[in-house]
């Protein structure tokens, strides 16, 4: 079989893909159809944090699938209430909302908070949300993201939606009006650049909002979970949300997203108010058991946030060695990006084919979100081929 010819073929063309077909995965590691061989530091978009095929994953699907794949939310299932204590019990959250993927929980919130616009603000329902910031394709999570190029063509928008600098809070507080309902961000933009806020932006956030009882909503749909170095990223500026969104890694690859909340917050929803056919399946529940055992019990954090920091002091050697072409290194735990003065693409490209996979984000950045057992070696390797790369440039 030809995967390539027949994808091109019959698969409508949304993804400007790369020219390999990936046949099989192992920790960090991704073999093509051909047999060759890749180290992986995108681990398919911050979603493999416990790496590809482990398992304890692959043992709870199978087991799961034996015994029970679909019922719908009309019932109770064990996986479902098993990840639902794991992830109220170790966030700031009261409830969760289970479905299917990031922008699916981000529409959730944006739900969430026009009802509490309604209720709680004399219907208020104007959304501040950052530019640079992605929040999903839906028509209402592109709408809240503040990029052009994602809503080119989808006019008219869903309205109400002020996009503002991110980490400034001075331009939050200009834009604020009696009709503002809530703030979404992200704690660290991801598709943005890879961009920690500044000292005290989180904070002032949760200080605005708390005086005009709005609420504040966390995107970690690519930064929870492990991938910064801390469970959640808003840990590392010791601010809480009213709300927050998951996904990407909390089913290791399955399709899973959450919408968690405060107690005041999730009492908007009701029986009828919002729902979903798949999400908290028992099979996809079963991943997301293992997922969030082995990252509260088995060491995976305190791995990323120690790891990470001995990936950025590498990168950061590059940067002063290439001062002509790297700007910046910035992030957090294993979410990590390198700012170019020029495209990233060709880079990208060219660790592809020294055998290393990465990202971009905002055209000129080389984004690394590595599976979070990545280990010193990888990243050795992984620097050894970029520091020949960028001698090239």
């Amino acid at each position: 079989m030809d995967a390539a010819k027949l994808i091109d073929k019959y698969v409508m063309n949304t993804y400007g893909r790369a020219p390999i077909t990936f046949v099989q995965g192992e920790g960090c590691q991704l073999w093509d159809h051909q047999g060759n061989q890749y180290t992986d530091f995108l681990a398919g978009i911050a979603v493999v944090n416990l790496g590809h095929a482990h398992p304890e994953v692959t043992k709870a699907i199978c087991q799961q699938a034996a015994k029970l794949v679909h019922v719908s939310n009309l019932y109770y299932t064990e996986p479902q209430a098993k990840v639902a204590e794991l992830l109220v019990e170790n966030s700031f959250a009261d409830k969760v909302f289970f479905c299917n993927s990031g922008a699916e929980a981000n529409e959730g919130a944006l739900k969430l908070a026009r009802l509490w616009g309604k209720e709680k603000m004399n219907g208020a329902f104007t959304i501040i949300t950052m530019e640079r910031s992605f929040h999903g394709r839906t028509l209402g999570t592109l709408s809240a993201t503040g990029q052009e190029k994602i809503q080119k063509g989808y006019d008219p928008l869903v309205p109400r939606f002020k996009h503002v600098p991110y980490g400034d809070l001075e331009a939050v507080k200009a834009a604020w009006d009696d009709d503002v309902c809530a703030v979404l961000v992200e704690p660290v933009l991801g598709e943005g650049g890879v961009v920690v806020p500044p000292e005290g932006y989180l904070s002032g956030l949760r200080e605005l909002c708390d005086s005009h009882g709005a609420l504040l909503m966390f995107d970690e749909v690519q930064t929870g979970l492990g991938r910064t170095g801390k469970l959640f990223a808003h840990e590392h500026f010791g601010v809480k949300p009213h709300v927050m969104t998951l996904a990407k890694a909390l089913a290791n690859g399955l399709p899973a997203g959450a919408v968690l909340a405060d107690a005041e917050a999730a009492a908007m929803f009701g029986p009828g108010s919002h729902a979903t056919t798949f999400g908290a399946g028992p099979v996809v529940m079963a991943a997301s058991g293992v997922v969030l055992d082995q990252l509260i019990n088995g060491g995976l954090v305190e791995h990323a946030e120690k790891i990470g920091l001995y990936f950025k002091t590498q990168l950061e050697g590059l940067a002063a060695k290439y001062t002509e072409v790297v700007l910046d290194v910035r992030g957090l735990g294993l979410l990590l990006g390198l700012a170019l003065n020029q495209a990233a693409g060709p880079l990208v490209a060219r660790l592809r084919d020294m055998g290393y996979i990465v990202g971009a984000a905002q055209d000129t950045v080389i984004r690394f979100a590595p599976p979070l057992v990545v280990n010193s070696g990888d990243i050795d390797g992984l620097v050894a081929a970029l520091d020949q790369a960028l001698a090239d440039c």
